[in-house]
């Protein structure tokens, strides 16, 4: 397989609105409402919300979520399509009701992940997904309401997306986050990060051995429908950042400057890392102590128990120090509002999206347990001037810049001119 050379993402540019926009206040069909369906990951949900966001729509969006069964069996059902793992969900509970095995099959029936976390619009409800639901309102409400935006991301979000859009096209339009790996042209736009198609280019194909590019990546190069971006999508945008500085004001506005975040993940299959990587952390921290003012450090969902306790038993007590403990309300908005500097684990490309779109100084530590695809994605933000390596040498008091990652607004703005050429509009 010849290597190919992606195109680049659209440059960090002016906002002036595109000529293709001038005429949209006289179009007739109008797009002023979306659908987002996600999974119940946080991360899958911020990138649909993200977008919403950046196109002017997060006050008129309804957000449904794809539950698979959980607990039992189910756990080693996650393979399966979300529609065959229900119908045997069901059957395995018939079949061994009233059954000694039933603790085993059963478990909990579905997972549903609380409203809030990363539903940042106010949203008061979240619906099942339901595709056929989907497709009858935005058919029936075609004439009054115009048009419906859908966007899906993650793995189980796939067949929703593309059912719909099978279903109702002339009445919606269908963006996909996160590559589906095939059949592309189920969507009218496919939004995914550049490293993503890592093993087609030259530096994947002499890394990664041949048998595991196909289970790593996409096949082709990406077509016209495809949108590329450095990292993820999400919603910490200049409005929402302002927000969130009045919101923290009286708790991280009196703490001593420079304000130092720290931002941890967990391990993930192209980052491992163990205790190791706790232990280099807290030496790095302590070194850059002396030039810093205050420190906060947070934990993710993702976050390994015996990581995030050495780390706190280390920073225990200590008055620079602050961690926080996992109760809400969660800091993290405040957090990239008030912060001086971040420093963040390599493994997390969402937190180190929203880092990267402040224009602060964005410290990383552990890229050397990052392999393929991530790898690529840290090269990028290095090329780009937006990392340093995090080594505990560094002055945190001397701050530096550079152009804010803003793949949200750079992706809202082919959306529009995708829907532009179907004559549609966002309102």
């Amino acid at each position: 397989m010849r290597p190919i050379r992606l195109p680049e993402p659209p440059g960090v540019g002016g906002m002036e609105t595109p000529e293709i926009f001038t005429g949209a206040a006289a179009a007739t069909v109008v797009v002023r409402r979306a659908v987002v369906i996600g999974n119940g990951s946080p991360g899958a949900e911020n990138q649909c919300l993200g977008l919403v966001r950046a196109l002017g729509l997060a006050d008129h969006l309804t957000l449904y979520r794809v539950t698979r069964p959980q607990g039992g069996i189910n756990e080693w059902l996650h393979f399966l399509p979300v529609s065959l793992h229900k119908l045997i969900d069901q059957v395995l509970r018939q079949f061994f009701r009233n059954t000694r095995l039933a603790p085993v099959v059963e478990g909990r029936k579905h997972y549903r992940v609380p409203n809030g976390g990363s539903v940042g619009v106010g949203l008061s409800s979240v619906l099942e997904a339901d595709a056929k639901k989907i497709v009858a309102v935005a058919r029936d409400t075609f004439e009054k309401e115009g048009p419906t935006l859908i966007v899906a991301c993650g793995w189980d979000t796939i067949s929703y997306s593309s059912s719909i859009r099978h279903l109702a096209s002339g009445n919606v339009f269908v963006i996909q986050i996160q590559h589906p790996r095939s059949r592309l042209d189920r969507f009218d736009l496919v939004v995914t990060p550049r490293h993503d198609y890592y093993a087609l280019i030259a530096g994947g194909q002499e890394e990664i051995p041949r048998l595991f590019r196909r289970w790593i990546t996409p096949q082709e190069p990406p077509g016209r429908n495809v949108v590329l971006t450095v990292g993820a999508l999400h919603q910490a945008d200049s409005a929402a950042l302002r927000l969130a500085a009045i919101a923290w004001h009286d708790e991280l506005a009196p703490l001593p400057k420079p304000l130092l975040i720290v931002n941890i993940g967990g391990p993930t299959r192209n980052c491992k890392y163990g205790v190791d990587l706790a232990r280099q952390l807290i030496a790095s921290t302590y070194n850059v102590l002396d030039s810093c003012g205050s420190v906060r450090v947070s934990f993710s969902r993702r976050t390994p128990r015996k990581v995030s306790d050495i780390i706190s038993k280390e920073f225990a007590g200590h008055p620079k120090i602050y961690i926080w403990d996992g109760e809400e309300p969660n800091p993290h908005m405040g957090h990239l509002a008030w912060a001086d500097a971040f420093v963040v684990t390599a493994d997390s490309i969402s937190m180190l999206s929203e880092a990267c779109s402040t224009g602060k100084p964005v410290y990383v530590i552990g890229t050397e347990y990052c392999k393929w695809k991530f790898s690529a994605f840290h090269k990028t933000l290095r090329e780009r001037g937006v990392v340093r390596p995090f080594t505990g040498l560094e002055d945190i008091s001397n701050s530096w810049s550079y152009p804010p990652l803003n793949d949200a607004i750079e992706v809202a703005t082919r959306v529009r001119e995708a829907i532009a050429e179907r004559g549609w509009s966002v309102g």
